[in-house]
C-alpha cells in the first residue's frame, strides 16, 4: 500500500521510429541548404556568362546606304598621286573633287545617293557616339591589345608607333568601337592588327574633330570624323574614310572597303569581302569572273595590287624629297682674283 500517494508519472519516451525520423531530418536539412546555395551560385554564374557574351556580341554600327562608299565627305575631296579606292566616292553638300583618284565603285557628287548616304552617316555617327563605354582607350594606342567592346578616350587619341591589336577571341561578329572626343592621329608606318577572327567591317572610329593618318600607316576600320580626314602619303586603309562636315584629303592611298554579311544594315557576321571586287569563296565564283563592272580576284592578287600601289607611292615620296633637297641646295658662283 502506498498510502494513497499517486505514483510519479514517468517521462514519455519516443518510440525508436520517431527518433530515426528526427535524425533523418537533421541530416536532410543541411543538404537542402547546400543544394539551394549551389543553385543560387549557378544562377549567378549563368548571369555573368550571359552578360559577358552579350557584351562581346554587341550589335554593329549600321551604315545604311553609306556602306558601299570608300570615301564620303562634306566639303571637298582632294587627291594627289595614284590613289585607288575599291568602293564608291561620295560628296555632299560640296561639289569639288580634284586630283582624279581611281574609283572602282561609283561617284556621287551632291546627288540623291550622296545626300542619303550622308544622312545615314549622321545616324551611324550618333549611334557610335551614344554607346555606353566598356573602358578607357587611354591616350596612346601603341602596344595595346583590345577585346571587343566600346572604348572611349578622354580627349585626343594617338597611335604614336608600332601597332595596336584588336582581338576578337574567335568571334567573327565581335565589334570594336572607339569614341574619341577630339582628334585621332597615327604616326608614320604604324598599323592596326586584327587577330582571332576580328574583321575590319566591325571596327569603328567615332572622332569628334579631325583624323590624320600618317605616312605609310596601315589602318583598319570605318573612320567617322565630324570634321576633316587627311591620309598622308602611302597610307592604306582597309575600311572607310567618312568626314561628315569637312574635307577628305588623299595622297597615293589605297582604300579597300570591307563588308560583312548584311553590310547594308551594318550587321556583322560572315566572311568580309572588299567592295569594288568580289572575293571567291562566299559567292562561290572563280577568280576572273565578271559581275557587272566588278571582277572576282583572289586574295593573293588583291595583296599584290596593294603592294604595288604602296611601292609606287613610296617611289613618288622619295622623288619628292630628292627634288626638295636639290632645290634647297644654294648655288655659289666661283670667283677668281689675279
Amino acid at each position: 500500500m502506498n498510502g494513497g500517494v499517486p505514483p510519479v508519472p514517468t517521462k514519455y519516451a519516443s518510440p525508436p521510429s520517431d527518433r530515426l525520423t528526427a535524425s533523418r531530418r537533421q541530416v536532410v536539412r543541411p543538404g537542402r541548404r547546400t543544394l539551394r546555395a549551389g543553385l543560387l551560385l549557378l544562377g549567378m554564374l549563368s548571369t555573368l556568362i550571359f552578360t559577358s557574351s552579350a557584351l562581346a556580341a554587341a550589335a554593329s554600327v549600321g551604315l545604311g546606304t553609306a556602306a558601299p562608299f570608300s570615301v564620303l565627305a562634306g566639303s571637298t575631296v582632294t587627291n594627289t598621286g595614284p590613289t585607288t579606292m575599291f568602293g564608291s566616292l561620295g560628296l555632299s553638300p560640296g561639289s569639288s573633287v580634284t586630283g582624279a583618284p581611281d574609283v572602282l565603285g561609283q561617284t556621287h557628287i551632291d546627288d540623291a545617293v550622296a545626300i542619303a548616304a550622308k544622312n545615314d552617316l549622321t545616324t551611324a555617327y550618333n549611334d557610335a557616339a551614344g554607346r555606353p563605354s566598356n573602358g578607357s582607350a587611354g591616350t596612346d594606342l601603341a602596344g595595346q591589345v583590345f577585346l571587343p567592346g566600346v572604348r572611349s578616350a578622354s580627349s585626343s587619341l594617338l597611335l604614336s608607333s608600332g601597332s595596336v591589336t584588336l582581338d576578337a577571341q574567335g568571334n567573327p561578329n565581335a565589334v570594336f568601337i572607339f569614341q574619341i572626343p577630339t582628334t585621332l592621329i597615327t604616326g608614320s608606318n604604324t598599323s592596326v592588327s586584327l587577330i582571332n577572327g576580328a574583321q575590319a567591317c566591325n571596327v569603328f572610329w567615332q572622332v569628334g574633330s579631325s583624323t590624320t593618318l600618317g605616312t605609310g600607316t596601315s589602318f583598319v576600320g570605318t573612320v567617322m570624323s565630324l570634321a576633316s580626314i587627311t591620309a598622308d602619303t602611302a597610307a592604306t586603309i582597309h575600311g572607310r574614310l567618312f568626314a561628315r562636315n569637312g574635307a577628305v584629303t588623299l595622297d597615293a592611298n589605297t582604300i579597300t572597303t570591307s563588308n560583312c554579311a548584311s553590310s547594308a544594315s551594318g550587321e556583322g557576321g560572315g566572311a568580309e569581302t572588299p567592295n569594288g571586287v568580289v572575293a571567291p569563296g562566299p559567292a562561290g565564283l572563280p577568280a576572273g569572273s565578271v559581275i557587272g563592272s566588278k571582277t572576282v580576284v583572289s586574295p593573293a592578287v588583291l595583296a599584290k595590287r596593294r603592294a604595288a600601289a604602296k611601292r609606287a607611292a613610296a617611289r613618288r615620296l622619295a622623288a619628292k624629297r630628292h627634288s626638295a633637297a636639290h632645290k634647297a641646295r644654294p648655288h655659289h658662283k666661283s670667283s677668281f682674283t689675279g
